[in-house]
């Protein structure tokens, strides 16, 4: 156990840094898999709004470097898109 005055504020700090980030990792693994979970286009284009949102307030939170983020955004449109059905050519 700490016997400073400063150590025991520092631990005091880390568990409440601790928790913060590990609620906004959860909220963001969620939004993520919401969107990997969608079957329909239009239900996951949604979802990818909602995880894009997510996505950017954890890096202005400073939870995830925004590089990192970005490149989920980019695997996740990605795969949305991919689920966008095929328009026929009209002749």
């Amino acid at each position: 156990m700490a016997h400073h005055k400063s150590a025991i504020k520092r631990i005091r700090q880390t568990k409440k840094r601790n928790y913060y980030n590990r609620l906004n990792k959860k909220a963001y693994k969620k939004a993520v898999r919401a969107v990997r979970e969608a079957t329909e286009f239009t239900d996951a284009s949604l979802k990818l709004n909602l995880a894009s949102k997510i996505l950017d307030k954890v890096v202005a939170r400073g939870i995830l470097h925004i590089n990192t983020a970005a490149n989920k955004k980019s695997k996740l449109a990605h795969f949305v898109n991919k689920m966008k059905p095929a328009v026929a050519p009209q002749a």
